[in-house]
């Protein structure tokens, strides 16, 4: 059994976890064993250039964390050596660890935690391929302008087209009925 100092030194632990977790808007779980030192020093410099977080947490930890904080169903992924990646940014963990676990073989995906709610490896991968917000608010500014864009060039093949066949476009019907001279009334058959 432990002794009083050391279950106290854990439980501090975990209370500065929980105060240290408590903020974050998501968590990306990792297994990051096999790795090289130059592999971990890239990843932590590119994670640390996006303001996000990692820690090599023990499983037992984590679980008393994650517990502490009300977020279930994360049993499966504390399994094995775990790594955890955390930021006020929900998409920047994900897009990270996704990007190095695509480029180094031992590198893999467990699960994560998004805005609160325990996610799956398929949905820490979906998140990390949502754009970011620079390149959203091109889309949906293109978005808005091709309507118009479309238009304008509609417009013009157009009036290209009229002036190919020779000057003006062709009045609509009834503009064209009230331009025409108007015609005499026939005169009724004279009575014999």
């Amino acid at each position: 059994m432990p002794s009083e100092k050391i279950l106290a030194a854990k439980k501090q632990v975990v209370a500065d976890l929980v105060a240290e977790f408590k903020d974050a808007k998501s968590f990306v779980f990792a297994s990051t064993r096999g790795l090289t030192v130059a592999q971990d020093t890239e990843l932590r410099n590119e994670l640390r250039k996006s303001d996000v977080k990692l820690k090599v947490v023990k499983n037992t930890t984590l679980r008393l964390v994650f517990k502490e904080l009300g977020i279930e169903g994360l049993d499966d992924t504390f399994v094995g050596p775990t790594t955890v990646a955390y930021s006020n940014d929900i998409v920047a963990p994900a897009k990270i660890v996704c990007k190095f676990a695509d480029q180094i073989e031992v590198m893999e995906v467990k699960s994560g935690i998004i805005d609160g709610k325990a996610a799956s490896k398929a949905e820490v991968i979906a998140l990390s391929q949502v754009p970011d917000v620079t390149t959203l608010y091109s889309q949906v500014v293109y978005g808005m302008l091709f309507p118009m864009t479309k238009l304008a060039m509609l417009v013009k093949a157009v009036a290209e087209k009229a002036q190919e066949e020779g000057g003006a476009v062709a009045a609509p019907a009834t503009e064209a009925a009230a331009e025409a001279p108007a015609e005499a009334p026939a005169e009724a058959p004279a009575e014999a």
